[in-house]
């Protein structure tokens, strides 16, 4: 596998030139960001060796070099899901190749259904910890000691030097967030009430069908995790919406200039 993921890697370096630290993960309704970056080169993901390609609407499916706010960064339009058909290593092959181009600081964002009854449609949640419901885990399987440990620790999940930089800078903006448990779902079903109950049972405050596999691989590569959800829908006992993709499409969409401001005023800080 690791001759695959060079082989990718290979291919990105001969395109660009410049040496990006920092990567961001754009998830669904959140292509807005790309909207803001001086683009240098824009690669279909159709066209890099290995490659799965994106199938899912509000997903733009291709990976962008440039700079925002002064600083050289990579941001991958559109992601993928174990829902897709894809395999967990599948889901996070490019996150392996990000790490062979230089990654050192992952940026996910995505969009969830809301658990916690403090939040409401439009909020940003910084992703503090994660509990895994997917029943699958992208580390399965014989170990690649070049490229991590056998058993990742994770008990520090998401970067909290990360956190506190979007705490401060949030004040700064004036944009309030919330802070939380993600919990991650295979979907492609939106959840039952009575799951949504669960989860929050068990501690979860956003509920998501990404983002966890992408994470666990970034820090089995040594990169520095930073999550945030743009809570779409509500799943809160007692008030559980019907929600369709279209809906959550339209929530991210709206809110997603608030995420875009956050993560352009981190990037020099990061």
């Amino acid at each position: 596998m690791l001759e695959k993921i060079r082989e990718s890697a290979d291919f990105l370096v001969k395109k660009i030139h410049t040496s990006p630290k920092i990567a961001i993960v754009l998830g669904s309704g959140l292509g807005g960001l790309v909207d803001h970056i001086q683009v240098e080169t824009e690669i279909p993901y159709s066209e890099i060796p290995h490659f799965p390609v994106s199938t899912v609407k509000g997903h733009r499916g291709s990976i962008v070099f440039g700079k925002m706010n002064g600083v050289d960064i990579v941001v991958m339009s559109g992601r993928f899901h174990f829902y897709e058909g894809y395999t967990m290593k599948e889901v996070t092959f490019p996150l392996q190749v990000l790490k062979e181009i230089g990654i050192q600081q992952v940026i996910l964002s995505n969009a969830a259904g809301g658990m916690n009854p403090t939040f409401k449609v439009g909020d940003i949640m910084i992703i503090k910890d994660h509990i895994n419901m997917m029943g699958n885990n992208p580390l399965l399987g014989p170990n690649d000691d070049r490229m991590g440990p056998r058993f990742q620790e994770m008990s520090e999940a998401y970067s909290r030097r990360m956190i506190k930089i979007a705490f401060q800078t949030a004040e700064k903006l004036n944009i309030h967030l919330q802070q939380g448990v993600y919990v991650g779902v295979t979907g492609p079903c939106f959840e039952t009430p009575s799951e949504y109950k669960a989860f929050h049972i068990l501690g979860g405050d956003a509920v998501g069908m990404s983002t966890i596999p992408e994470t666990i691989v970034a820090r089995y590569r040594g990169m520095e995790v930073f999550a945030l959800s743009v809570i779409t829908d509500l799943g809160v006992v007692g008030i559980v919406e019907k929600v369709s993709h279209e809906e959550v499409l339209m929530a991210a969409t709206v809110a997603g200039p608030k995420m875009v401001q956050l993560v352009y005023d981190m990037l020099p800080q990061l």
